[in-house]
């Protein structure tokens, strides 16, 4: 077989969604938008939802109106886009709860599904999605007679506990929301960490789920194994991969590996990663190509039918930053073609 393999721990991921819970003052939800961070929402929120999580949000209603087929009727979710032009079918045939973002918004869902759940979503400084102040302002009786389930926000800076912003729009979200008695949330994973001041009362938890950075001490969620194809010696003098761009300074062992860019390992990865063979580090060389990927393994005294990118030595969150990225862009990243094994699913 020549497609790498992900390898996808559910128990993991269970087990971080719990530490978040506990760390929450009160409820907890999960976000699984973008197929669950790219990790597979049909297994994840399965998991999830059998693990206690009953309310999900997601990025859109088509996303939402998938997850409804997933899980059922029980679960409640969310829609962060809101209620856009062509969403009121999918919001009213799947039971959907959009989170209304702009005045335009507020009158289609008012006009059209009025019956139906909705959520609020303001801006408090992140400048991205939400009501700013000044609209919230003008239709907050209307919108507040319509009797919204939730008043939500986003912190723009929770991932640095001492930024100012994260105060700033702690601060704004209160005088917008004083004295409302709807249920309110703020914090996703970053916001949980920063304190139960920022919980109020649900947390919406995301990529701490999967594993990855601002959360600390959460449980590896993924593993990444690449074949080996070929194996040759090279002299001296000799390069490896487009443009020449490594050239040898000794005899070396180079492995071709099974797996390239369009995998989502980026090109500007290079070589400051590595691959690993049990606990020895084999760097990267030559250009990273769409299906395949140049690896010194000079050191080694095996020849590996596999190497592993992803694992113990080297965390989603250690690539991304090789790459100048974060994990949540590799985990959306990674290919269709790997072979998906999922540990610890339920029976």
């Amino acid at each position: 077989m020549a497609t790498a393999t992900v390898t996808i721990d559910l128990n993991a991921i269970r087990q971080n969604w719990q530490k978040l819970r506990t760390i929450s003052s009160k409820d907890t939800a999960a976000v699984v938008k973008a197929n669950a961070y790219g990790l597979g929402v049909k297994q994840v929120a399965k998991a999830l939802y059998d693990e206690g999580a009953k309310i999900f949000f997601v990025a859109t209603a088509e996303e939402g109106a998938e997850l409804r087929f997933i899980l059922g009727k029980i679960p409640e979710i969310y829609i962060f886009s809101g209620h856009m032009i062509d969403d009121t079918e999918l919001i009213k045939n799947h039971n959907l709860i959009p989170l209304i973002n702009s005045i335009d918004q507020l009158s289609r869902h008012s006009e059209l599904l009025k019956e139906k759940k909705f959520g609020v979503q303001l801006d408090t400084g992140m400048n991205r999605l939400g009501m700013e102040p000044m609209e919230w302002e003008a239709v907050k009786e209307r919108a507040l007679s319509l009797n919204p389930v939730l008043i939500m926000s986003h912190l723009a800076c929770a991932d640095d506990p001492k930024h100012k912003m994260n105060v700033t729009q702690l601060n704004t979200f209160r005088n917008l929301t004083n004295k409302i008695n709807i249920k309110k949330s703020l914090a996703a994973t970053g916001g949980i960490l920063l304190g139960p001041e920022y919980h109020f009362d649900l947390t919406r938890p995301g990529i701490g789920i999967y594993g990855c950075s601002p959360m600390k001490d959460c449980l590896p969620v993924i593993k990444i194994d690449i074949p080996v194809i070929q194996i040759r010696d090279i002299r001296s003098g000799e390069t490896v991969g487009y443009g020449n761009t490594w050239t040898s300074t000794a005899k070396k062992r180079i492995a071709t590996i099974s797996a390239g860019y369009a995998d989502g390992i980026f090109r500007v990865t290079g070589q400051k990663t590595k691959l690993y063979f049990e606990e020895i580090g084999c760097p990267i060389v030559g250009r990273i190509s769409m299906d395949l990927i140049g690896v010194d393994i000079t050191d080694l005294n095996v020849e590996p039918d596999k190497l592993e990118l992803i694992n113990s030595q080297q965390t989603v969150d250690k690539i991304a930053k090789c790459a100048g990225t974060i994990g949540y862009e590799f985990l959306t990243s990674l290919g269709h073609r790997y072979n998906r094994y999922y540990k610890g699913v339920s029976k």
